[in-house]
């Protein structure tokens, strides 16, 4: 069921992570691969954020970078760790685009250890909020789980597959996943089998007030 976009895609993060390992430059597409009506399709999938909200939008990061840690607008992003088939290897994640609309994405970059999460900590009075903005490769797996500052499970969203295209020429779709509770300080999204991509374009996260 593998789109030739959709295989693009796991290439190009294979590409990425090989050409960063040995040293060696990699130029990714020159510009997004999409009409301008279907990056607009897209987008319009992906509703406003809302006043209260911090976006983080990993604009700045340099596609296919590999980073043990990204800080951004308060929020901090590693694995969760520990790696279970390469445990010797230090656990990375790094970025690339969405090829129909150039926008960055995080994600694990550790090709045969998909199934540790991406962690993302807030700031230290929480969030009460966090909406992900997600895309992924074909029939990938979702999941996404809040934790309080103690560590408890306060919220928890999952699918058995992000949404597919619905034509051969179709950008991979954007899709939102929001978790909520009083003060969530860790999210983790995991999901990927070995071969999958799962990438966060953007999280938005409403902050806890100071007391």
């Amino acid at each position: 069921m593998s789109s030739r976009l959709a295989t693009a895609l796991c290439c190009l993060a294979t590409l990425l992570l090989a050409s960063r390992l040995a040293g060696t430059v990699f130029t990714p597409p020159p510009g997004p691969m999409a009409t301008p009506a279907q990056i607009a399709a897209v987008l319009a999938t992906i509703p406003p954020p809302a006043a209260s909200e911090v976006i983080v939008d990993f604009e700045k990061a340099e596609i296919g970078e590999p980073v043990v840690k990204w800080e951004e607008k308060g929020v901090s992003f590693a694995l969760a760790g520990p790696l279970v088939r390469t445990p010797a290897a230090k656990p990375r994640m790094t970025f690339f685009p969405h090829l129909a609309t150039g926008r960055k994405g995080i994600l694990n970059a550790m090709t045969t250890d998909q199934g540790v999460p991406v962690k993302m900590t807030f700031p230290p009075a929480g969030a009460s909020s966090v909406t992900l903005v997600l895309w992924g490769s074909t029939g990938c797996p979702v999941v996404a789980e809040a934790f309080d500052s103690e560590g408890k499970l306060v919220d928890r969203k999952s699918f058995d597959s992000v949404p597919n295209r619905k034509a051969p020429n179709e950008p991979v779709p954007f899709f939102i996943v929001t978790l909520t509770a009083p003060a969530i300080a860790t999210v983790n999204l995991s999901g990927p089998r070995n071969g999958e991509f799962l990438a966060a374009d953007e999280v938005r996260f409403v902050p806890v007030p100071v007391k």
